[in-house]
């Protein structure tokens, strides 16, 4: 029974709480190596050192059961581009 506890003492449990579609392919690689299918799905992982690293690559998508989840706040300097002239003096 004692060595069942620490099994289950060395797991996390961490749910996907943001899509990864439009990420980097390293982003989705690393949130379906973690076992991830879609949304709100919660999966327990072991707690080793590779498993964290993951988990710290993708923490902007993904919520750690004893941690704070803050969901990414939108760019306050989002940089605006220039709309294409070439469609707008077509007709002159």
């Amino acid at each position: 029974m004692v060595t069942e506890r620490r099994v289950a003492d060395k797991t996390l449990k961490a749910t996907l709480m943001k899509s990864p579609i439009g990420a980097r392919p390293e982003i989705k690689a690393t949130v379906e190596s973690l076992g991830f299918r879609r949304m709100n799905q919660t999966r327990e992982l072991p707690d080793n050192p590779a498993v964290r690293g993951m988990l710290k690559a993708v923490y902007f998508l993904v919520a750690v059961e004893g941690e704070p989840y803050e969901r990414p706040k939108r760019s306050k300097y989002k940089i605006w581009r220039a709309r294409s002239t070439k469609k707008h003096h077509r007709g002159k």
